[in-house]
């Protein structure tokens, strides 16, 4: 008998690596969560502040927020023609 090491002392160290992958899985996964609302949060204050992240305060700031002020979408005609053609 090489090993003296009796029942509970085996449970012991297998409860123990057990716990250790569950706890460190756990941090994990809390770690990724956390860095993506992180992210998340940084992208939603940047739309809405975006001042106080180096972006312009004007509503040309946005892309596509306004067709005058950003040069997408121009209309080709008056509204008024559109419907009585």
């Amino acid at each position: 008998m090489n090993n003296m090491q009796g029942a509970f002392v085996q449970g012991a160290k297998a409860y123990g690596r057990f716990l250790e992958v569950f706890i460190d899985g756990h941090w994990w996964v809390v770690g990724d969560y956390l860095e993506n609302v992180g992210k998340c949060t940084k992208r939603l204050g940047a739309n809405a502040y975006p001042h106080l992240y180096g972006g312009s305060s004007t509503a040309g700031g946005y892309r596509g927020s306004s067709p005058a002020l950003s040069g997408h979408a121009t209309p080709t005609k008056e509204i008024r023609k559109r419907f009585e053609s």
